[in-house]
C-alpha cells in the first residue's frame, strides 16, 4: 500500500514538473514572439506522430525510473530529490533573465562572458555561451540557475535521465574482477553534482570525486553536496582533456551531458582520458543527447535544439560513432541503450591477462 502511495506521488510529481516545463516554454516563446521577434529561430513543425513518440518514451523512462528505485538500486527517496524552495524562489530569476538572453540572441553574441574571468584557464571552446545562457558557465548567477533551467527544458526528467547510468554501472561493477578496498568514482564534468548525488545515492560507501572546469559551478556543488549525510564527495577544478589524476586510480568514470558540448577531437581526448585512469576492469558509463543513428524519428527535435539554443558541436555530436571512439581508446563490452532524449553507454576497461 505505502508502495503504491509513493507511486501515485512520484507520478503526480512529475506530471506536475512536466506541465510547468511546457508552460513555461510556450509562454517564454509567445512572449519572445511578442517583445523581441527577431531573436526567434525558425523552427521545424513536429507532426503528432513525433510528439506522441516523446511522450510514449517519456512515460516509458518514468516508468523504468520508478522501477529501478522500488529494485533497490537507488533509494526512493531520491526520486523526490529537489530543492523545491530554492528552485521556487529562482525561478523569477529566470524570467528577468529572459531579456538578456534576447539581446544576445538579437546580436548573435556567443561570448558575452563576465569580464573578471582569466580566459587563459579555459580551452577555446568553452568560452561561448551555451544554450545562450548568461555568463556562459563562468559565473555564480549561471550555476544558480542551471539546474532550473535544465529541468524547464527537459519538462522535469533530466534527474531520471541522469540516473539511467546507474544500473549498468552497478551491474558492469558487480561483475568485474577489481581488487578490493574502497570503490572510487570519478563523475567527469560534475557541474552543480547532481549526478553525484545520485551516485551518493547508488554507492553509500564508495569514495566520489567531482571534476569539473567551472570553479563557479564546483561552488554550486559544494553547497548542493553538504546536504547530504555522509564524508562530502572531493571536488576538483580541472579539464576532462587532461585528468589530473594518476593512471589507473579509478573503478568507475561517470560522464553526463558533456560530449555533446565538445568538439570531435576533445570528445576523443577525454574517452582516452577515463581509460588512463580506470584500473584494468573499471567502468566508464557515458549519458549523453540521443543521436540520429539510435533514434532517427526523433531527428526534426534534434535539429530544433540545435536552432534554438547555441549548442556549436551538437550537428556533429548526433553524428558522431561514440562505439568506434570507444573503441579505439581501448575499451570493449560496449553496449549503448536509449531512454527518452538520452543515450547510455557503459564500457570496461579490459582485465589485464
Amino acid at each position: 500500500m505505502a508502495a503504491s502511495v509513493t507511486k501515485i506521488a512520484y507520478q503526480t510529481m512529475q506530471q506536475g514538473k512536466s506541465l510547468l516545463g511546457i508552460a513555461h516554454k510556450q509562454v517564454s516563446t509567445q512572449l519572445m514572439d511578442l517583445v523581441a521577434p527577431k531573436a526567434n529561430a525558425e523552427t521545424i513543425p513536429i507532426r503528432a506522430e513525433t510528439l506522441q513518440a516523446l511522450r510514449t518514451s517519456m512515460d516509458y523512462l518514468l516508468e523504468r525510473d520508478w522501477l529501478e528505485a522500488e529494485q533497490g538500486l537507488y533509494p526512493t527517496s531520491q526520486l523526490f530529490d529537489a530543492p523545491w524552495l530554492d528552485w521556487m524562489l529562482r525561478y523569477p530569476l529566470v524570467w528577468l533573465d529572459l531579456p538578456n538572453i534576447w539581446n544576445r540572441r538579437l546580436r548573435r553574441d556567443v561570448r558575452d562572458l563576465p569580464n573578471n574571468v582569466d580566459i587563459s584557464n579555459f580551452p577555446d571552446y568553452y568560452l561561448q555561451n551555451f544554450h545562450h545562457q548568461t555568463d556562459g558557465y563562468l559565473s555564480d548567477r549561471s550555476a544558480e540557475l542551471y539546474d532550473l533551467q535544465v529541468e524547464l527544458l527537459f519538462n522535469g526528467t533530466a534527474d531520471a535521465m541522469r540516473r539511467r547510468i546507474l544500473k549498468p554501472l552497478k551491474e558492469r561493477l558487480s561483475r568485474a574482477n577489481l581488487a578490493s578496498g574502497a570503490l572510487r568514482i570519478l563523475d567527469v564534468a560534475s557541474g552543480t553534482g547532481r549526478t553525484l548525488r545520485q551516485l551518493r545515492g547508488a554507492f553509500s560507501s564508495a569514495q566520489l570525486v567531482g571534476l569539473d572546469l567551472s570553479n563557479a559551478y564546483l561552488r554550486q556543488a559544494n553547497r548542493w553536496l553538504s546536504q547530504l549525510p555522509g564524508e562530502l564527495p572531493q571536488l576538483v577544478q580541472g579539464n576532462a582533456e587532461a585528468l589530473p589524476f594518476q593512471n589507473e586510480s579509478m573503478q568507475a568514470v561517470s560522464c553526463v551531458f558533456l560530449l555533446h558540448e565538445l568538439p570531435a577531437e576533445a570528445r576523443e581526448a577525454v574517452l582516452a582520458e577515463a581509460f588512463r585512469v580506470l584500473v584494468p576492469g573499471g567502468v566508464l558509463v557515458l549519458a549523453d543527447s540521443v543521436q540520429l543513428a539510435d533514434s532517427p524519428q526523433f531527428q526534426p527535435v534534434m535539429e530544433n535544439f540545435r536552432r534554438v539554443f547555441h549548442e556549436p558541436y551538437y550537428r556533429d555530436y548526433i553524428g558522431d560513432q561514440i562505439e568506434t571512439r570507444l573503441s579505439r581508446v581501448g575499451f570493449t563490452e560496449i553496449k549503448g541503450e536509449t531512454w527518452f532524449m538520452t543515450r547510455i553507454w557503459c564500457a570496461s576497461k579490459p582485465e589485464i591477462g
